[in-house]
């Protein structure tokens, strides 16, 4: 049985969206707001009728309020027979044209519609049967990863603006609701109807809807297994599997060999070492842009563990993006610098560096203290690097190793935790491990400014960290 949505003008003027059942409200049977609709057991559901469709159209129920129908894409069996993207952003028009134009390249039909608001569009592509919503999505994914070669603008959380939003049904829902085209009161306003390259409506929706061809299964089968092939459904690493059977055999970084970028690249390009690394835009060609930004990316765990639950996954994007977009410059967090070279160096793009980091203020203080031996082999690991991440137990000592680091380094240190629990015994320890060189006397000992600046601000930090070493 398929199930819709209706929107209704509620108590407080709003339009109030939710699935359309007779016994919500009903005394005796609803029992909202104690028990939540996804746990009633008396819950049941009005199917899709020709008359929702009349007073979808007509934009008026069978009382004369106002009436919109939405469609929960996904099945019970979690199949489904669209996929639908909703672009949103200031420059939708040409972040949707660019899915479309990869639409074509690839010979799928797809259409353009302008949102109920006029402030975005949706494009659909029609499926000839009902597909897993998971071939689905990766066969948009696909699409996206490749539009975003050439129209990197379109960012990585379009990976989130699918239509169905996961690939499994959450727990007690339907997953997300997309409003169906063609409400009568959106199209007197030139919106909630398919439009041509141009964005301008088709005189005769209906024929045009009639001549669009659907997409059959192994079409997309080819084309999502050719994508998984070449690892370009998504195109960013993923996270480790713990389930996997033989992780050894994976590549460093779990990455894959990249294609060839499209367009002339430069002979080198200048990395601007600061808080972040800047590289000017205006030397890159969209798909360097394009895979700059991914190396800064990656899969979000929470959101695959989350559908795997089968919970709802609102609020967790797909893919969780670092870099930077600044008006001149691109920005990369600097513990990408390695991957940056390694990346150039592959489209043959000699690297020069300029370096404009702080190098910070002497600091002239000694460690207290001694390390033991796996604290040793750690420090030292960390003091041949300008940049890494020590990864360690509960009560390995991370903080006493912070601590020899910071006298090695010898230079004024900003030292940043997440709780303000965390930071009161951190400088507590920072204080106890060490203190100023040729200063033994415990009466006049002084606090290292980390440990200061800790104690001082707890979980606050400055908003401006200037004057911070390296």
């Amino acid at each position: 049985m398929c199930i819709h949505a209706d929107s209704r003008v509620g108590k407080q003027g709003s339009p109030a969206t939710h699935p359309h059942a007779p016994t919500s409200g009903v005394r005796g049977i609803c029992e909202k707001p104690r028990v939540k609709c996804a746990e009633c057991p008396n819950r049941r559901f009005l199917p899709v009728t020709d008359e929702v469709i009349r007073c979808h159209l007509s934009g008026r129920d069978d009382v004369g309020q106002p009436f919109v129908a939405g469609v929960y894409p996904m099945l019970l069996d979690e199949t489904c027979f669209f996929l639908a993207v909703d672009f949103d952003k200031t420059g939708w028009r040409e972040d949707a044209t660019a899915f479309l134009d990869t639409c074509r390249r690839l010979s799928l039909p797809a259409t353009l519609e302008r949102s109920r608001s006029g402030r975005g569009g949706h494009v659909w592509l029609f499926f000839d049967q009902a597909v897993p919503a998971a071939l689905a999505r990766k066969l948009g994914s696909h699409i996206l990863t490749e539009t975003m070669e050439q129209h990197p603008e379109a960012g990585l959380d379009s990976y989130d603006r699918f239509f169905p939003n996961q690939d499994t049904m959450p727990r007690g829902g339907f997953g997300d609701l997309i409003a169906l085209p063609l409400q009568k009161q959106s199209r007197e306003r030139g919106n909630s109807v398919f439009v041509d390259e141009q964005l301008a409506p088709y005189s005769d929706q209906w024929a045009f809807l009639s001549s669009v061809r659907k997409i059959d299964r192994a079409q997309i089968e080819s084309i999502v297994l050719d994508a998984e092939r070449r690892g370009r459904v998504i195109g960013v690493r993923v996270p480790p599997d713990e389930d996997e059977e033989q992780p050894w055999t994976t590549s460093p970084g779990r990455r894959r060999k990249e294609p060839a970028i499209a367009g002339e690249v430069p002979d080198s390009l200048e990395l601007v070492l600061g808080n972040e690394i800047y590289i000017a835009k205006e030397n890159l060609v969209p798909a360097l842009r394009n895979r700059l930004i991914r190396l800064a990316a990656f899969q979000n765990p929470e959101f695959f563990r989350a559908q795997a639950m089968r919970l709802p996954t609102y609020g967790k994007p797909r893919v969780i993006g670092c870099a930077e977009e600044h008006p001149h410059h691109l920005g990369l967090p600097r513990g990408c610098l390695d991957d940056v070279r390694r990346l150039l160096s592959d489209l043959g793009i000699r690297p020069v560096i300029r370096d404009e980091r702080y190098s910070g203020q002497p600091l002239q203080v000694t460690f207290q203290g001694e390390l033991r031996p796996e604290q040793k082999v750690a420090a030292a690991a960390m003091l041949a690097h300008e940049t890494g991440v020590l990864s360690a137990t509960t009560a390995f000592g991370k903080t006493v190793i912070a601590a020899w680091l910071i006298a090695q380094r010898g230079v004024n240190t900003l030292v940043l935790v997440h709780r303000q629990a965390v930071a009161r015994p951190m400088g507590g320890a920072l204080v106890r491990v060490s203190e100023p060189a040729g200063n033994r006397d415990r009466s006049h000992r002084r606090r290292p400014e980390s440990a200061q600046r800790i104690a001082r601000c707890g979980s606050h930090a400055e908003p401006r960290a200037q004057g911070r070493g390296r």
